[in-house]
């Protein structure tokens, strides 16, 4: 098992910036991979990014070029950078590791961005 706490999430103006960090109970390195996920009000939650074990990433078309996920080993977490935050970017986002066949989920951080 592995327990994920997020932090980082607010109120921004759009355009602007916020980064997300996702700590892990335990070392990245037992992972598989690690992603940040978001849910806005009435949908479905949806993979914004995600940092595999050797550290290659992917993006959902809606943040590629401004968002970045990166990745800590020796911190056990993950960050998120947000650029050009638009309103639609408002959301809960969450943490999630995929660890063998299981998936694990962190509380969620909310972030809204006002137009």
């Amino acid at each position: 098992q592995v327990q994920l706490a997020e932090s980082g999430g607010g109120l921004v103006q759009a355009g602007g910036s916020l980064r997300l960090s996702c700590t892990a109970s335990k070392s990245l390195f037992g992972i598989n991979a690690m992603g940040w996920y978001r849910q806005a009000p009435g949908k479905q939650r949806d993979r914004v990014a995600v940092i595999s074990n050797n550290g290659a990433t992917n993006y959902a078309d809606s943040v590629k070029g401004r968002f970045t996920m990166s990745r800590d080993n020796a911190r056990n977490t993950v960050y998120l950078q947000m650029n050009s935050l638009k309103p639609e970017d408002t959301a809960v986002y969450y943490c999630n590791a995929l660890l063998g066949v299981n998936n694990y989920w962190g509380q969620g951080t909310r972030v809204t961005v006002s137009s």
